[in-house]
């Protein structure tokens, strides 16, 4: 938001002693930070002059030797411009002028003729040229005959303005407005604010007789109209043209900058429609799919039933809040003009804003408006399109209201405002602030009822008035102290932190990676049934949507490994996935892991990982939370498309399935890539007794080796249960270490699994004989299936 001084000043007597760069710190101390400050017309030692004579240059084709008179003295200048000539006023920088670049101008010889100073145009004091007619882009400035000879023209031509360029924050939508920073200074300052003036007469029929206002949307709540006939259409008086141009604004006609002009000073946006265009009536609905409208910069939009249009009836004039349409776009042939002023959805606003445009309106619709500026706006136009563009105003006023214009009364005690501040700030001097701020207040012993003016609407709470309080008093008479509060030893999920170490021991890296993703990858690597949960506003389409598997996530990040030739990846992280089931929204807290290429974790083991590995992984992981013998892995009823279907499981915990193991399928990912993720929340939910502990025996285990044939439909948890309950509990541990498939060696429906066996007996040595018997009972009871032993 650019501040011009001279624009505010209307509404505020800032002090004469408050030089600009003083009100911009004094406005950044109550919370109004600045991007600068400085003047609209920063060049020096300039005057008015008369162009008394002007010849060709006797050695150039396009340069002129002038006379000048400055007024105090006659000087040759040499000029350049196309428009020069005899009799013209213009603006003269004398030597030793300094302009805008570090241009500085001196006494010089052009080809041969002496020149004494510079004619200069617009641009080059310091007026950008985006802001200039095409008459003053091409040539010198030319002035009014009535300039006076020796004058300074930066006043002349009302350009000592200066201007401050703030950055403000999203929730003071009041201060995009001149009138709005009015009241701002005033608190400051502790100064009266003067409101615009608003009169102007009505002739004519009344509107309501020939216009006709209809709304059938509710993200329109607020709805004015008026006509304005027989106006005519010329360049604006100077300190309009002036002020739009301090406050970044290009100056088109009359008609059209006194529009921008009431929305600067109001923070009000109004569009002007070409009446004899539009017809007889106005209609506010959403737009139709795919509907068209051409805006005034010529641009053929495709509108989706998101937008907010404005039609005659039939076809869209105007893309609300926006832009309006090119069909009734003011021209300098307009004579009558229908004037818009209402309150949109800001919410549809902004969508429609981002993707179309984002223009001034719809900045201050997006921040929000006060009704009752709405209605000053509309009536601020008519007054100044009576006043310079000969307008006569039409009786009455179409009006469609479904606001709620009522003040805000809050109620706040003097001493929890001292608490949140931690002031004693006395109760006469936060009422003072209150005063400062042109609050109304209701005083009483202990309290106050604070009625909070509709142009704020950024305050609905106490604690936003505590915050009031604090900036306008000055936090900088706050006096630092440190913090009086009752403090609780912090805590951390144990539980996730040993998790964490675990998953570390086992030789695998911790990573993070974003929540966000791409919503075409949110449902791989799962068949659960949910909605993905999208952002409404989304900075990228890559991170649109809440993840619900973590798999897709390490995926990426193994193949940014894979493109920079990292081959061996071992990664694991603990994190949430998000879902929306039956209009349900939750979140689970995950872990995933992912293994390829090479596996480092122990001395003397670096082999290429395989499906058993990242088993081994998952059941170490389930015996140190405590759930051994409480899991199983299964085959999945449905199997994701991106896992390899003959190796993949379901991971079951007392009969209950809360994750998922396996390989990524060769169509996805050419390599070897095997991925785990277990639902901590709901594995966690399984209460596991406290870990008991036993003391290591003193007696030595004997290990043995059994391979055996089996069906390929016999899965290695099913014989490896069976194996277990055959030896009892002489049999502490069973390791599956090799798995082999040979067409020309042993039958292709077949393959052998080969299992160590740890034995022992805490009360003693076991000896040969006695684990013969078991391996013999063993292989007795698999042989009952046609189960073979192997030799």
């Amino acid at each position: 938001m650019k501040l011009s001084l001279n624009f505010v000043k209307d509404y505020v007597d800032i002090p004469e002693n408050v030089s600009l760069k003083d009100l911009a710190e004094d406005m950044t101390r109550v919370g109004n930070e600045y991007d600068s400050a400085e003047k609209l017309v920063n060049s020096t030692n300039l005057v008015i002059g008369e162009v008394l004579s002007c010849v060709n240059h006797p050695d150039s084709d396009h340069l002129h030797l002038c006379k000048v008179n400055v007024g105090k003295e006659m000087l040759n200048i040499v000029c350049g411009a196309p428009n020069v000539r005899e009799g013209l006023k213009v603006i003269v920088a004398l030597n030793g002028a300094e302009l805008p670049g570090g241009i500085v101008i001196k006494k010089s010889m052009i080809r041969g003729q002496e020149s004494n100073g510079m004619l200069c145009a617009l641009y080059e004091i310091g007026i950008e040229k985006k802001y200039l007619s095409e008459a003053d882009k091409n040539g010198i400035c030319e002035l009014p005959k009535d300039a006076p000879i020796g004058e300074d023209p930066i006043k002349y031509l009302k350009l000592d303005d200066s201007f401050i360029d703030f950055e403000l924050t999203a929730n003071r939508g009041d201060l995009l407005s001149v009138l709005g920073m009015a009241y701002e200074i005033s608190s400051i300052y502790d100064k009266k604010v003067t409101l615009p003036e608003l009169k102007h007469s009505e002739s004519g029929e009344n509107i309501e007789k020939e216009f006709e206002t209809i709304v059938e949307t509710d993200n329109c709540s607020l709805f004015l109209t008026r006509k304005a006939k027989d106006v005519v259409i010329k360049e604006s008086p100077d300190f309009i043209k002036n002020r739009l141009i301090a406050s970044g604004i290009r100056p088109i006609n009359n008609v059209v900058d006194i529009s921008n002009y009431v929305m600067l000073e109001l923070g009000q946006p109004l569009h002007f429609y070409d009446a004899d265009n539009l017809g007889n009536k106005i209609l506010v609905r959403m737009a139709e799919k795919n509907e068209k409208i051409t805006t005034l910069d010529g641009i053929d939009r495709t509108l989706t039933e998101d937008d907010i249009v404005i039609t005659d009836g039939k076809k869209p004039v105007g893309l609300a809040g926006v832009m309006g349409g090119l069909n009734t776009e003011v021209e300098s042939t307009t004579k009558n003009v229908i004037i818009e002023a209402a309150i949109f959805d800001n919410v549809k606003i902004r969508k429609t804003s981002n993707k179309i445009l984002r223009s001034e309106a719809s900045n201050r619709f997006e921040k929000g408006l006060d009704p009752a500026r709405t209605y000053m706006a509309i009536e601020r136009a008519c007054m100044l399109l009576e006043k310079y563009a000969d307008a006569k105003i039409a009786t009455g006023i179409l009006k469609y209201d479904k606001t709620n214009n009522k003040e805000k009364e809050i109620k706040i005690e003097y001493q929890f405002i001292n608490d949140v501040l931690g002031t004693n700030i006395p109760k006469e001097d936060i009422l003072d602030v209150f005063r400062k701020l042109k609050f109304e207040t209701k005083p009483e012993k202990d309290y106050v009822i604070v009625i909070v003016p509709t142009r704020r609407i950024d305050i609905s709470i106490k604690e936003d008035l505590v915050e009031e309080v604090g900036r306008i008093y000055g936090v900088d008479k706050i006096v630092g102290k440190l913090p009086v509060v009752s403090m609780k030893m912090g805590s951390v999920d144990k539980t996730l932190r040993k998790i964490r170490h675990k998953m570390s021991n086992l030789g695998l890296n911790e990573t993070l990676s974003y929540i966000l993703m791409n919503d075409k990858e949110v449902k791989r690597f799962t068949c659960d049934e949910f909605e993905p949960l999208k952002l409404l506003d989304p900075i990228t389409e890559d991170r649109n949507t809440l993840r619900y598997s973590m798999i897709p996530s390490l995926y990426k990040i193994y193949e940014y490994n894979k493109a920079r030739e990292n081959k061996d990846v071992c990664l694991f992280e603990i994190g949430k996935g998000f879902w929306n089931k039956n209009g349900t929204f939750g979140e689970d807290q995950k872990i995933c892991v992912l293994m390829t290429g090479k596996y480092y974790n122990k001395i003397g083991y670096n082999e290429e990982i395989n499906f058993y590995d990242i088993k081994g992984v998952t059941e170490e992981l389930l015996d140190f939370l405590g759930y051994g013998n409480r899991y199983s892995f299964v085959m999945p009823k449905n199997i994701p498309q991106e896992f390899h279907p003959g190796q993949v499981a379901e991971i079951s915990v007392n009969n209950d399935i809360v994750g998922i193991v396996g390989k990524i399928h060769p169509k996805v990912e050419e390599n070897n890539v095997f991925v785990m993720e277990i639902n901590l929340s709901k594995l966690l939910e399984k209460k596991v007794s406290k870990m008991k502990f036993k003391e290591i025996s003193k007696f030595p285990v004997i290990k043995k080796d059994i391979s055996v044939l089996v069906d390929k439909s016999i899965s290695s948890q099913e014989l490896e249960t069976r194996i277990k309950k055959k030896a009892g509990k002489l049999l502490l541990d069973i390791k599956l270490f090799d798995v082999y498939e040979g067409k020309n060696i042993i039958d292709k429906n077949k393959r052998s699994l080969a299992y160590s066996l740890t034995f022992g007996d805490p009360a003693k040595t076991l000896n040969d004989d006695e684990i013969n018997v078991i391996l013999e009972k063993i292989i007795e009871d698999l042989a009952k299936s046609g189960i073979e032993l192997r030799k």
